[in-house]
């Protein structure tokens, strides 16, 4: 079994937080941007010696919680968190981001200990994968997740859309590599997907962002050369995203 340690996961990310980022306020603060670390089913690291979970971070957590601080009246904590499916503190936190999701695997104590935090109430967001293959490696720890429950694409008037920012508009939110390739999608990626999974009583669970990268966009938010409408959709997405964990 893969296992990862808390410990060393805070440390990357206390190590690589931007010096500009608002003090941590802790149990203060009403929210905590709090991200899912994993195994790899395929290459444990790449790049600059970085795990696949780690894709954007610090920056697109930063930029983030700035979004939601000007945007809301929500009050963040200032430092990113990271746990892992295992970690006592899993359940102290509504909201969960996972990215890069088509490389995760779960073991099935994880899967079940996943399954149990968002029927208990927790919220998970999916990002920043792409094209069939993804797809695929994805699904094949989901379902251990959820075995039993369908993966659905999110209805327009879903609240998740709507519970802050009304979200009409579906454009396909790209990553950086936009900037010097041109074209939004990725592998066999063309098509965007927002789908999602549902508890019993009809609350959105899980939010699947499918063939998109917000996390680029809010990592790149302060690059001129990435396209300010993509920007500004990716927050709203997530501005939308928190509010509907935090109230659901």
């Amino acid at each position: 079994m893969h296992r990862i340690t808390l410990s060393i996961a805070l440390l990357i990310v206390t190590a690589s937080a931007s010096p500009a980022a608002e003090p941590d306020r802790g149990d203060a603060a009403e929210f905590s941007f709090v991200r899912l670390a994993y195994a790899s089913n395929r290459m444990a690291w790449y790049g600059r010696g970085r795990h696949f979970w780690q894709t954007d971070m610090p920056e697109a957590e930063l930029h983030l919680l700035e979004g939601i601080d000007r945007l809301t009246r929500v009050d963040t904590s200032g430092r990113p968190l990271v746990v892992t499916a295992l970690s006592e503190e899993l359940f102290d936190y509504p909201w969960l981001y996972a990215v890069e999701v088509g490389y995760w695997q779960l073991s099935p104590e994880e899967a079940e200990r996943l399954r149990e935090y968002l029927l208990r109430g927790g919220f998970l967001v999916v990002d920043d994968f792409h094209g069939t293959l993804e797809w695929a490696s994805f699904l094949e720890s989901m379902t251990r997740v959820f075995p039993d429950r369908p993966i659905v694409d999110i209805p327009e008037d879903d609240e998740a859309f709507h519970v802050h920012f009304d979200l009409d508009q579906r454009i396909q939110i790209p990553s950086a590599g936009y900037i010097s390739r041109g074209v939004t999608w990725e592998k066999d990626g063309f098509t965007p997907h927002w789908r999602g999974i549902y508890d019993d009583d009809g609350r959105l669970m899980v939010a699947i962002n499918f063939n998109m990268d917000l996390g680029d966009a809010w990592e790149h938010a302060d690059w001129p050369e990435y396209p300010e409408a993509m920007t500004s959709l990716a927050y709203r997405f997530g501005v939308n995203y928190v509010i509907y964990a935090m109230t659901h």
